[in-house]
């Protein structure tokens, strides 16, 4: 027997639970398909717990700053089992309030692993279910390099499970990941270094923040290792052991993360049966509107490869379902301009295109670029300092601002309204004739010269 939905989501994370919703708000017929926890990478294994974390970080560092405002504070050492214990609390409580609302919402939950039979019906557990629309929202997983010992190292996944804080630790990877879980651990007190196979970090980024990042970080006495290609990882009785292709040598560790990238949770999922084209690494191709080259059914979020974000997920599947289901046609996702941070100490902003971007498409002379390199007032009685940088990247003739990209206390908060100005077409005027808030970091996106 085969049960009949108006929608079918594969998968229970942002995208899946995104769509499903709003479809329900619709009147329609919804199912969820999850063979894990509802909320996916981001509430389980992803942003929610490390920003957690990162708090934690952040409370460890003003700790060190008190004395510079008078205050006799001594912190010791985190208690990373009790932090992890109210974590993982807070955590399973959200995956409740996820099910809370599915049920709220009539929307009918299957728990297992979904795959097709053909275009409009999946099995799951045994059971079959068609619907006449169906999304895949299956997300992505970490990625493991092939190499001898690979397997004596953990993921993001794992850095998540670590019932106690390892002393000494190696993040293997140049991109956000790495460099997230790397602040997290050195903020904490854990001795840290940092494996790039190439000389820079966040190559996806403009320039200079990765620059900037990998400079404090080496100030603040994280080890940066770079051009170092792994090869082995070893495990002897002191530790682990990274080897590099140069014949390098890095270690002892207690633990080695592997940041390395993700990749698409596309297998098993059968898409052959229903004809769903997937590229060789298993990323799902969309167009626009979401849609795979079988008509009706599509892909949202981090499966196809595109913007690995959570509010990217959540924004296409909200517009998925407006356009299926309430009646405006044409709705979309607009990929350009999404901001994003890098919750790394200190953190990151940026929305917009790079200046790297910006010369390569519309050409030198078409392109000006402001900068700033400043202390934050929250420095200001310390005898350590960390500098914030910004950067405008314009347009010529109008000036109109192309990206905006900020490293420095206070930059995960402020780039939201600065993405607004950029996506409505802001010029370089426009931010001149902001009144500044005094005093703030903010000010001087809207003071630059």
């Amino acid at each position: 027997m085969t049960t009949h939905f108006d929608l079918i989501a594969i998968g229970g994370g942002s995208g899946g639970l995104a769509v499903s919703q709003r479809a329900a708000e619709y009147g329609c017929q919804v199912a969820v398909i999850e063979e894990a926890r509802l909320g996916g990478t981001c509430v389980n294994v992803g942003c929610v717990p490390k920003k957690v974390m990162w708090y934690a970080g952040m409370l460890a560092e003003h700790f060190d700053m008190a004395a510079g405002y008078g205050f006799e504070v001594t912190a010791s050492r985190v208690d990373w089992g009790q932090l992890k214990l109210r974590r993982d609390a807070y955590i399973e409580r959200l995956n409740g309030i996820y099910a809370g609302n599915l049920e709220r919402k009539g929307i009918t939950r299957f728990e297992g692993r979904a795959r097709f039979l053909d275009a409009r019906t999946v099995e799951v557990d045994g059971q079959r279910l068609s619907a006449e629309h169906i999304v895949i929202a299956a997300g992505g997983e970490p990625m493991v390099p092939a190499i001898p010992g690979a397997e004596f190292g953990i993921t993001s996944d794992g850095f998540f499970a670590l019932d106690s804080q390892p002393r000494r630790v190696a993040l293997v990877g140049s991109g956000y990941i790495a460099l997230e879980l790397g602040g997290v651990f050195h903020a904490l007190g854990s001795d840290v270094t940092s494996v790039l196979r190439r000389d820079r970090a966040l190559r996806d980024f403009d320039e200079m923040l990765g620059e900037q990042l990998l400079a404090q970080m080496s100030e603040d006495g994280v080890q940066v290792e770079t051009g170092f290609v792994p090869t082995a990882l070893e495990r002897l009785e002191e530790g682990l052991v990274l080897v590099a292709e140069d014949g390098r040598r890095l270690g002892p560790y207690d633990s080695v993360v592997w940041a390395i990238g993700r990749r698409p949770r596309s297998d098993g999922l059968a898409l052959e049966a229903a004809g769903v084209a997937s590229d060789p690494v298993g990323f799902i191709p969309v167009d626009r509107y979401q849609q795979t080259n079988v008509e009706r059914i599509y892909a949202i979020g981090d499966i196809t490869g595109q913007a690995a974000l959570t509010p990217v997920a959540i924004a296409a599947g909200r517009r998925l379902a407006d356009r299926l289901f309430g009646g405006m046609e044409g709705r979309h996702l607009d990929y350009g301009n999404i901001p994003t941070v890098v919750f790394t100490h200190p953190p990151i902003g940026t929305v917009g295109m790079s200046e790297a971007a910006a010369r390569a498409h519309y050409g030198d002379d078409q392109v000006r670029v402001y900068t700033t390199k400043f202390t934050p007032m929250s420095w200001a009685l310390q005898s350590r300092k960390v500098p914030a940088r910004m950067k405008l990247v314009t347009r010529l003739p109008e000036e109109q601002v192309l990206g905006v990209h900020v490293i420095g206390e206070g930059a995960d908060e402020m780039l939201q309204g600065f993405a607004v100005a950029v996506r409505m077409g802001a010029t370089k005027q426009d931010f001149d004739d902001t009144v500044a808030i005094h005093p703030t970091s903010a000010e001087e996106l809207v003071t630059l010269r």
